[in-house]
């Protein structure tokens, strides 16, 4: 029996390609359009509307689940994700939840509840999918968190390399000279991004010889203004010497830089800052913020694409790692001599 990947690679097109031609999608260009178009008629290829049709009458619903109410990346990618999956005959639901809740039980509920199509996790702790995943039976996407090593079938990831973009930030301000360096982050014990963020900082120093201690150095926090606020408070209490701090997101340095300009310290003359994500304020903050750049769109793209591809075509889970961006901004400075 022929199939669309068949098709696929006879036209030399991509599967998704393919798929946007046999369901009559406008984006596609005329010459990819013509040339698929030929060689399913040459095979005459006839797409399974029965399986297509059943589906369609059991749920047209794609869940978004979100850990976390003040990630404003999550924030840009759940708007990119719902004016994708809005522009086809899928309906997709926004669901909100805390940073420490256990996503995949939630999960299941919903599944029982709504019997979606698919679902799309932003944010997600691998020790949750390990313990109750294999009761969730829909096509699922983990969106910033990698999902290889968990080894379900039906679960894909779309990933930036948390671990290499935080010791990425980390040189950066190595190589600015600076050597008193504090993290403010979420607990790495409850949350998985920031356990690699931590450890892509780990990898850093210990690549440049320099010794950390985590009682003094590290403060953790919410991934919110405030709590980070805070925690910029109580670093500074512990460490009186502080030439720059590293906070594992954007939200994080800003509430840093309001608690250090609040205290008289100039950023970055005195303590350089640099964040995490490349959200849209970061670069209209005053100053504009240094930053490990997650491209959100192509983040959000490929991941509705997967969920699509393993909910029309039943394809293989697939997990790709996205490229990020180290954005120098005015926040981080040299050490001044």
């Amino acid at each position: 029996m022929v199939t669309i990947k068949d098709i696929a690679r006879e036209s030399g097109y991509s599967v998704s390609t393919v798929s946007r031609v046999l369901n009559n999608r406008r984006d596609v260009s005329p010459v990819a359009k013509k040339k698929i178009e030929k060689v399913v008629a040459e095979y005459n290829f006839v797409p399974n509307n029965n399986a297509k049709h059943l589906k369609q009458s059991s749920s047209q619903t794609i869940i978004i689940l979100v850990k976390g109410t003040g990630n404003m990346l999550f924030a840009d990618i759940v708007e990119e994700i719902q004016y994708m999956v809005e522009r086809t005959r899928y309906t997709p639901v926004v669901t909100y939840l805390d940073e420490n809740d256990d996503e995949v039980k939630q999960a299941i509920r919903i599944s029982w509840e709504r019997k979606p199509l698919g679902i799309l996790f932003l944010g997600g702790n691998p020790a949750n999918f390990k313990r109750q995943f294999a009761q969730v039976e829909v096509p699922s996407v983990l969106v910033t968190n990698q999902g290889k090593d968990l080894g379900f079938d039906n679960l894909a990831s779309v990933a930036t390399d948390d671990v290499l973009a935080a010791e990425c930030a980390v040189d950066y301000l190595l190589e600015q000279g600076h050597r008193k360096i504090g993290i403010i982050g979420g607990d790495p014990s409850f949350s998985y991004t920031s356990m690699q963020r931590f450890c892509g900082c780990m990898k850093s120093f210990e690549k440049h010889n320099i010794a950390f201690d985590s009682d003094h150095g590290f403060s953790a926090a919410r991934f919110s203004f405030e709590d980070a606020y805070h925690a910029m408070e109580n670093l500074l209490k512990k460490n009186h010497d502080l030439t720059a701090v590293f906070a594992m997101s954007d939200v994080m340095a800003i509430g840093a830089i309001r608690a250090l300009r609040d205290q008289g310290i100039d950023v970055p003359k005195d303590i350089s800052v640099i964040g995490f994500d490349g959200i849209s304020l970061a670069d209209y903050y005053n100053p504009k913020l240094a930053t490990i750049k997650q491209q959100y769109k192509l983040l959000a793209r490929r991941s509705v694409e997967i969920l699509f591809h393993l909910v029309d075509f039943q394809m293989e889970a697939v997990h790709e790692v996205i490229p990020f961006e180290l954005v120098k901004g005015e926040s981080v400075a040299p050490i001044q001599p």
